[in-house]
């Protein structure tokens, strides 16, 4: 005959599952929202973004779930089966539960596994470049970033350009000590290696403007070892690089404008005719007395400058300041600037 004992253990039982199940919805909310509320991510801005993050909520839910069982467990164990002041006495003994053991290994390997299994599948997709990616050639030098098209006549420029929705394969090659290139809003980066070149894919899918930011110390400048990203829609970025890359398109003044426009010039220098009031280095209205100063032609010492900026450096300016890849333009970028320089700084006076 079954004792009183014996018919409340179903309702015992009941109300322990009762009281787990809200201390685990208790647990699991609160951990939700720290999940859900604060940014903890950037906003995405391109297809592999996309992909990273759901693999970061995928793994973050499992661990949500684990969390508030297990959290659950511990605090209904202290509160319902704490000792009484001055018991030092043993529990009973407590045989292994078969079951039990089988499902907190077996559950935790299928989840670990389903990880793995995404992840993998994540990163080869984020790898793969699609039948037409734009190419994009990535140079890393202490402290600035250089990007050339090869499709584009090797329009070279040091604010990185991309279509919407077109994949783009970077080649990154570094010319001095290793830098790292990253977009947050692409969660993509890559480092970039003396000696060696390393590949990385982004596919852009929202229009806007995002940092470009050297991940790896690289030097005194690393801070400031920063670029622009601007995603366009295809049409506009058709058009600014048929238009920039033409060798000679849109003559001599206009291509030299456009090179040192899209190379950054203005964020450093003065100079009356592109409308740029940069104080960092020297004023280029000035440079027909910068080159009487260093007793060279003009031209000369303008080419000079761009080519090998530490030649001559001018009084009240220290030196190893000046990115040293805009050697790497090409002939008819680097002639079209050193012509708009000299003519522009020619009107200025």
């Amino acid at each position: 005959m079954a004792g009183p004992h014996d018919r409340l253990a179903p309702d015992v039982r009941r109300g322990a599952v009762v009281q787990l199940t809200l201390l685990a919805l208790i647990a699991g909310g609160i951990t939700t929202a720290v999940a859900v509320i604060p940014k903890w991510l950037p906003p995405s801005a391109s297809e592999q973004a996309d992909r990273i993050d759901f693999v970061f909520w995928y793994v973050t839910i499992i661990c949500i779930v684990i969390y508030a069982i297990v959290a659950a467990v511990l605090a209904y164990a202290t509160w319902k089966f704490r000792v009484g002041p001055d018991d030092d006495s043993d529990g009973p003994p407590v045989h292994g539960h078969t079951g039990l053991e089988i499902g907190w290994t077996a559950i935790p390997f299928a989840l670990v596994t389903s990880m793995a299994i995404v992840s993998a599948i994540v990163l080869a997709r984020n790898d793969a470049t699609g039948k037409h990616p734009l190419r994009v050639d990535v140079t890393a030098q202490q402290f600035a970033w250089t990007f050339k098209y090869p499709e584009h006549h090797d329009l070279t420029t040091n604010v990185l350009r991309l279509p919407v929705g077109q994949p783009a394969r970077f080649t990154l090659r570094a010319l001095d000590v290793i830098h790292s290139f990253w977009v947050p809003e692409f969660a993509q980066k890559q480092d970039a290696v003396p000696g060696t070149e390393t590949h990385v894919t982004v596919t852009p899918n929202r229009v806007g403007t995002y940092p470009i930011i050297c991940t790896e110390l690289c030097g005194l400048g690393h801070a400031v070892m920063r670029s622009t990203v601007i995603v366009m829609p295809k049409d506009e970025f058709e058009a600014w690089a048929n238009k920039s890359g033409q060798p000679g398109g849109g003559g001599g003044a206009a291509l030299g404008k456009t090179v040192f426009v899209n190379n950054g010039c203005g964020a450093c220098h003065t100079l009356q005719a592109a409308k740029s009031t940069g104080k960092v280095g020297p004023d280029l209205d000035k440079l027909p007395d910068y080159a009487q100063q260093a007793g060279k032609p003009l031209e000369q010492f303008v080419h000079e400058s761009i080519v090998n900026p530490d030649a001559y450096v001018e009084k009240g300016y220290p030196a190893n300041v000046m990115p040293k890849n805009f050697a790497s333009l090409p002939k008819a970028q680097l002639d079209a600037l050193v012509k708009y320089l000299v003519d522009s700084s020619k009107a200025a006076k």
